[in-house]
């Protein structure tokens, strides 16, 4: 019986790009119209820490105009931009289930949480992977990134959200191994990963 080989794929990380709507804000270039893989970073250290890691079959930008409203509706969690770049994870309003409970406090704060989710956006650098829309290999991707970072020494493990709904790969999937290619440091983001 012949053994079967691993099958090692390269991804290249190409960015930083701009949160779409900020790029006279930060001077970056827009995301292109491709779909797959991206990276929402902060600058950090001569590199980039990784907030989330996530994924769309649809081009990249249509995906980050959900986001953006999801994050000025307050569903989303709120970084503070200057304390996220000095690697300390500081929420200035804390979304998901504890914004759907709290819309009273939300509404309130609006005008502070507004400004911050501006200004995270706008500090926000993304990085994309044009990856062949296969939707297992984007779900256990964007889920392998997310265990690895989580499990990182701090900073890398405090920057990003705990409790994403993710799908790592399944006993029966063949393991695949992704080496990582980018021209800048993405911390906490090893040259090589099986998923």
């Amino acid at each position: 019986m012949e053994a079967k080989t691993t099958i090692t794929l390269e991804v290249t990380w190409e960015g930083p790009y701009s949160w779409p709507g900020f790029e006279d804000n930060n001077k970056l270039p827009a995301i292109p119209k491709v779909s797959g893989v991206y990276l929402q970073t902060f600058e950090y250290q001569n590199g980039y820490l990784i907030y989330a890691a996530g994924l769309t079959r649809r081009p990249i930008a249509a995906r980050f105009r959900e986001h953006t409203l999801k994050y000025r509706n307050g569903e989303y969690n709120v970084l503070d931009l200057i304390k996220a770049e000095h690697g300390i994870r500081k929420e200035v309003w804390h979304g998901w289930g504890y914004a759907r409970e709290h819309r009273d406090e939300f509404e309130a704060k609006k005008a502070v949480i507004l400004k911050a989710v501006e200004r995270q956006l706008s500090g926000f650098r993304i990085f994309l992977a044009e990856i062949e829309i296969k939707p297992r290999l984007l779900e256990r991707l964007e889920a392998t990134i997310m265990k690895t970072l989580n499990q990182q020494p701090p900073p890398i493990c405090n920057i990003p959200d705990k409790g994403m709904m993710l799908s790592p790969r399944w006993d029966n999937e063949r393991p695949l191994i992704i080496r990582n290619l980018s021209k800048v440091v993405l911390r906490g983001l090893p040259s090589r990963l099986e998923i």
